[in-house]
């Protein structure tokens, strides 16, 4: 039984703190358009970023924030090339959201340690906006 909870808690703990590589959320939002795309983009060193990703990330994602996005962790660090082409100005954490709308992938920013709920209707404002319909075509319109 001690097992059991021991293997239930890694996975939730996997969930929490963005075990999902970059490659694997991106992927995730390509193939269901209804999942924006959510980038924590910080540093170990970095005081702002670790509240992220200890205890507002976790919050959100207890209460079910991430639920319908597609969530990972990029460290400017170990993965600078992808932090870099993910960040616009230099400084971190940067909760950065992708969605896609009828023009293309929309990008919103939250620079800066965050609270839980400025996070939470960040990411809320991101899966509505993912929601809406797609307009396919100009004569469809009446």
């Amino acid at each position: 039984m001690s097992t059991l909870a021991l293997a239930l808690l890694l996975n939730i703990s996997a969930l929490t703190t963005g075990d999902q590589t970059y490659e694997q959320a991106y992927n995730t939002a390509i193939s269901d358009s209804s999942r924006p795309l959510v980038v924590l983009v910080g540093a170990d060193w970095c005081p702002g970023c670790q509240s992220m990703k200890t205890s507002v990330l976790p919050q959100v994602q207890q209460q079910g924030g991430l639920n319908n996005v597609a969530f990972a962790m990029v460290n400017v660090d170990r993965d600078s090339t992808i932090a870099r082409s993910l960040m616009e100005g230099g400084s971190i954490p940067q909760l950065v959201m992708f969605v896609k709308t009828d023009k293309g992938w929309s990008r919103r920013q939250l620079t800066g340690s965050q609270s839980v709920s400025a996070v939470q209707g960040f990411v809320a404002q991101g899966v509505s906006a993912a929601r809406m319909p797609i307009a396919t075509t100009v004569s469809e319109k009446h």
